[in-house]
C-alpha cells in the first residue's frame, strides 16, 4: 500500500498506539476520581499538555482538550464572539476555509453577526490589501486557516496577527492549524494569535482528539456544559486515552523537525517537477520557491481524466489518495477551494490531492510517478469515447 491521503488522516505512531493501550488496559481510571487510579489518568492529562504547550511556546494552562478540529473552530468562533459581543458583531475569515470554520460562521450570521469572506488570489492566498480594507472597529474576531486543506497554500498569519493587534488589540485572532501544526514551527504569541485549532489524526495522533491553544487572558465562552472539567470551559469527563496520544504525537512530530521537514520538501520538490513532465498536468498553488508552500499538499490537475476515476484507478494499484478535503469527499460538489484560485472550469473535476506524512519515501513517490505515466494516457483514450 502507498498512502498519499495524511491529509485527510495520519497513521498514528507505534509509541502512540503503545501509551492508548496501556491507558485503556492498566491505567483506565477517571481523571476526576480521588483515588490513585484517578490521580494517575489525571497525571496522563498533566504530561500531554506539558508536550503539547512546549511544542507552542505557551503555558500549559493555554491547552484545552477537545474532540477534534471542528469543535476546537466552534469554540474558538462561537465562544469568542459570544463573550466579546461589546467588541462588536462583525467578523472576517476567507472564502476557502474549512467546513468546520465557513458552517460555523453561516451559523453565527444567523445570530446576528456579519461575516466578511475575502477572495484569495491564484496561489490560494488572502491578500493584506483586502485584509486590511476589511478590518473594522467593530470586527470581534477574525479566523483565517494556516495551510489550506486541498492545495496547500500557506496564509500570511504573522502579517495579520501583526496587523490585528496593531489597528484593533481588542479583536480575537482565530487561526486554524489543523493542517499546519506538526508542519510548521509556530509560537502563537509572537504571531498574534489568541485562539488555535489543533487536531490529533494529522500529526499521527488518534482521531476524536483535538486542542484548542487559548492565549491568557482571553476570553471565551463554553459551548458544552455540565460538570465543570478543565476549569468550566469544556464540560465531559477528559479522553484520556486520546489526550495521552495527542500529547505523545505532538513531541515525537517535532523531534529532529527541521530533518523530517527538509526530507517532506525534497519529496515535493521532486514529485511537483515529475507531474510538470506529465503531458496536460498541472499543478495548482505553486511557487518557485517550494518552501512557501505546505511541505506535505500537492494538487495536480490531469485534463481529460474525471477524479473520481482516478482516485479509484490509483486505488485499484494499491495507492491512496483524494480528490479534495476528507471532510467533504462523499459530496458531489465542485470544490469551492479551486474555484476560488480561478482554476479553468474543465480542470474543476479533475483534480486530486496527494498529501504526503514523515513516513512517505522516495519509493512511494517514484512508484505512484510510474502507475501515473502508465494510467493516464489509458484513461484519456477511453474518456474520449
Amino acid at each position: 500500500m502507498i498512502y498519499l491521503d495524511n491529509s485527510a488522516t495520519t497513521r498514528p505512531f507505534d509509541e502512540v498506539r503503545e501509551i492508548m493501550n496501556k491507558v485503556m488496559d492498566v491505567d483506565f481510571g477517571n481523571p476526576s476520581s480521588m483515588h490513585n487510579l484517578g490521580v494517575v489518568s489525571e497525571n496522563y492529562i498533566k504530561k500531554a499538555k506539558e508536550q503539547i504547550a512546549k511544542t507552542l511556546k505557551c503555558k500549559e494552562s493555554e491547552i484545552l482538550f477537545t474532540s477534534g478540529g471542528t469543535e476546537s473552530d466552534n469554540m474558538a468562533i462561537i465562544g469568542g464572539c459570544y463573550a466579546n459581543a461589546r467588541i462588536g458583531k462583525h467578523i472576517i475569515t476567507t472564502g476557502i476555509e474549512h467546513p468546520a470554520v465557513l458552517e460555523t460562521c453561516a451559523y453565527i450570521e444567523k445570530q446576528g453577526y456579519e461575516v466578511t469572506y475575502l477572495p484569495v488570489d491564484s496561489l490560494g492566498r488572502v491578500r493584506i490589501e483586502d485584509f486590511k480594507n476589511a478590518l473594522r472597529k467593530d470586527t470581534v474576531l477574525v479566523s483565517i486557516m494556516h495551510v489550506n486543506n486541498e492545495i496547500g497554500s500557506v496564509m500570511p498569519i504573522e502579517e495579520i496577527g501583526k496587523i490585528i493587534k496593531e489597528n484593533n488589540p481588542n479583536t480575537l485572532f482565530h487561526v486554524d492549524s489543523v493542517q499546519g501544526y506538526g508542519k510548521f514551527k509556530i509560537n502563537p504569541k509572537k504571531s498574534g494569535i489568541d485562539l488555535m485549532s489543533i487536531s490529533g489524526h494529522k500529526i499521527h495522533g488518534p482521531k476524536g482528539i483535538g486542542v484548542l491553544y487559548i492565549a491568557d487572558k482571553t476570553k471565551i465562552s463554553p459551548i458544552i456544559f455540565g460538570g465543570g472539567q478543565q476549569k468550566g470551559l469544556r464540560s465531559g469527563t477528559e479522553n484520556v486515552i486520546g489526550i495521552a496520544g495527542i500529547g505523545l504525537a505532538a513531541e515525537i512530530i517535532y523531534r529532529d523537525f527541521d530533518k523530517k521537514i527538509d526530507k517532506l520538501y525534497e519529496l515535493k520538490d521532486y514529485f511537483v517537477k515529475e507531474l510538470l513532465k506529465i503531458e496536460d498536468v498541472s499543478v495548482n498553488a505553486i511557487t518557485d520557491n517550494i518552501r512557501e508552500t505546505a511541505p506535505h499538499i500537492v494538487s495536480a490537475s490531469i485534463k481529460g481524466v474525471r477524479a473520481e476515476v482516478m482516485l479509484h484507478t490509483l486505488e485499484d494499484k494499491g495507492i491512496y489518495v483524494s480528490s479534495g478535503s476528507a471532510c467533504a469527499s462523499n459530496k458531489p460538489s465542485i470544490s469551492a477551494t479551486l474555484k476560488s484560485i480561478g482554476l479553468k472550469h474543465d480542470l474543476l473535476d479533475s483534480t486530486i490531492r496527494f498529501s504526503m506524512s514523515v513516513e512517505t519515501t522516495r519509493e512511494d513517490i517514484e512508484q505512484t510517478l510510474s502507475v501515473l505515466n502508465e494510467v493516464i494516457p489509458m484513461l484519456r483514450k477511453y474518456s474520449r469515447h
